[in-house]
C-alpha cells in the first residue's frame, strides 16, 4: 500500500507519472522522427495537438460511460483534478489530434501514427503506476496466501482494514512494456506504413481484453452487463486481421478463393461446439469471427505460391486456433466459469490473433523467398 498519494504537498503521483510518460513517448518520437524522415520539430508541433485532445478525449469517454456520477453536476465534468481518465477515450482523442494534424500539414497519417505507437506504449506502462498511488484499477480479492504479496496482489483499504487484491494495474504495465519492446524490434521489418499501428492496436487490444475480465472497476454499459474495453478490444484484434487478410488477398486467384471459403466454412462450423458461459456480451461471436478469420487467412496463403518456411508456419496459427477450440469444449463440459473462464479464454484469444496476423503479415524477410505475382498481389 503506497505511503501517500503524493509526492510532496499537493502534488499527486498520478499527475507526475502521466507526465514522465508523456515525456518518454516524446523523446522516442523524436528519435523516430529523424529515422522516419519527417520535418524536424515535427513531434513537438504534434504533441501540441495530441497531448490536450488525448486528455480531453479520455476525460470524456470516461464521463460517457459513468454519466451516473455526473448527471446531477455537470459542472464536476470539468473538474479532471478529483480523477476520472480513460485511457481508450485518450487513444481516440489522439487519433484524431493525429489525423486532424496530418490534414494540416500535408503528411502521412500512417507514418505519423507509426512514430507514435511505440512511444504511446511506453507512456502507458509508466503511467499505469499512478493507479498504485491512487488505490485503484485493482483487480478481484485474492485470498490464498501464497499470492497476498506485491506485486501479484496490492493491499487496498476496505471496511476498515485492508484486503488484498489483484495488482491487475501491474500486470497492465508490465504488459504495456513488453507491447513497447516488440514493437521496438520488429518496426524496421514492416514494410507498410500503419503497420506498427496496426501491431500495436492488437497487442495492446490482447493485453487490455484479459486485464479487463479481472477488474472491479471496469467501464460498464447496457445496464452495467457489458465490459466496455473488453468489447473495443475484441472489435480491435478483429479489425486488424481483416485489413491484413484483405491486403493477402489482393486479386485472389481459383485456388485462393477456394482454400480461403473452406477456411471460412471450417470456422463457422466452430460455432456448433459446446462453449463455456460468455466471458462478456458476445463473446462467442468474437471467437467464432477470429476462427473464420483465421482459418480463412491460412487458406487465401496456403493458396499462393510460398516458400516452404512460410507453408512450415502455418502451423503456429492452427495451433493456436485448435487449443483455443479445444479449450472452449473443456471449459463447457467441466462448467467453469467467471475469473479462470476469462483469463484462459482471453490469453487463448490473443495467442490465436497474434499467430494468425503474423502468418498474414509477413515480414520484410519473407519478400525475397515470394514470387513476383505475390509480391504484385499483395
Amino acid at each position: 500500500m503506497p505511503s501517500s498519494r503524493y509526492l510532496f504537498g499537493a502534488l499527486p503521483w498520478y499527475s507526475v507519472l502521466i507526465v514522465c510518460g508523456i515525456c518518454a513517448a516524446l523523446i522516442w518520437c523524436t528519435h523516430e522522427e529523424k529515422r522516419l524522415g519527417l520535418p524536424k520539430d515535427t513531434t513537438v508541433d504534434l504533441a501540441l495537438w495530441v497531448v490536450p485532445m488525448g486528455v480531453v478525449g479520455a476525460r470524456l469517454y470516461y464521463v460517457a460511460f459513468s454519466w451516473d456520477m455526473f448527471r446531477g453536476d455537470p459542472l464536476s465534468i470539468l473538474r479532471v483534478w478529483q480523477g476520472g481518465l480513460a485511457i481508450y477515450g485518450g487513444i481516440l482523442g489522439g487519433v484524431l489530434a493525429v489525423a486532424l494534424f496530418s490534414w494540416r500539414r500535408k503528411l502521412s497519417f500512417l507514418t505519423l501514427a507509426d512514430m507514435i505507437v511505440p512511444g504511446l506504449a511506453l507512456a502507458q506502462a509508466i503511467g499505469r503506476w499512478g493507479n498504485f498511488f491512487n488505490m485503484e484499477a485493482y483487480g478481484l480479492p485474492v485470498t490464498d496466501p501464497a499470492w497476498q504479496f506485491f506485486p501479484a496482489a496490492v493491499l487496498i483499504p476496505e471496511g476498515g482494514g485492508s484486503v488484498w487484491h489483484m495488482a491487475t494495474f501491474f500486470y497492465e504495465s508490465v504488459w504495456d512494456l513488453g507491447v513497447f519492446a516488440a514493437l521496438v524490434l520488429m518496426r524496421r521489418r514492416l514494410r507498410h506504413p500503419g503497420d506498427t499501428l496496426r501491431w500495436y492496436l492488437l497487442l495492446y487490444g490482447g493485453g487490455r481484453l484479459i486485464v479487463e475480465g479481472l477488474r472491479m472497476d471496469s467501464l460498464m454499459s447496457a445496464g452495467g452487463t457489458i465490459r466496455v474495453s473488453q468489447l473495443l478490444s475484441v472489435g480491435l484484434c478483429l479489425g486488424v486481421l481483416v485489413t491484413f487478410a484483405l491486403r493477402l488477398a489482393g486479386r485472389p486467384t481459383a485456388r485462393q478463393w477456394l482454400l480461403g471459403g473452406a477456411g471460412v466454412l471450417a470456422g463457422a462450423l466452430l460455432l456448433l461446439l459446446p462453449a463455456p458461459p460468455e466471458v462478456f456480451p458476445g463473446s462467442r461471436a468474437a471467437w467464432a469471427g477470429l476462427w473464420m478469420l483465421g482459418l480463412g487467412g491460412i487458406g487465401l496463403g496456403l493458396g499462393r505460391p510460398l516458400s516452404g518456411r512460410r507453408r512450415a508456419l502455418a502451423i503456429l496459427p492452427l495451433g493456436a486456433l485448435g487449443g483455443s477450440a479445444a479449450l472452449q469444449v473443456l471449459l463447457a463440459l467441466r462448467g467453469w466459469g467467471g475469473v479462470e473462464v476469462a483469463t484462459l479464454l482471453g490469453l487463448c484469444f490473443t495467442a490465436a490473433a497474434v499467430t494468425c496476423t503474423a502468418w498474414l503479415c509477413p515480414s520484410a524477410g519473407d519478400a525475397a523467398t515470394d514470387s513476383p505475382a505475390a509480391l504484385e498481389n499483395r
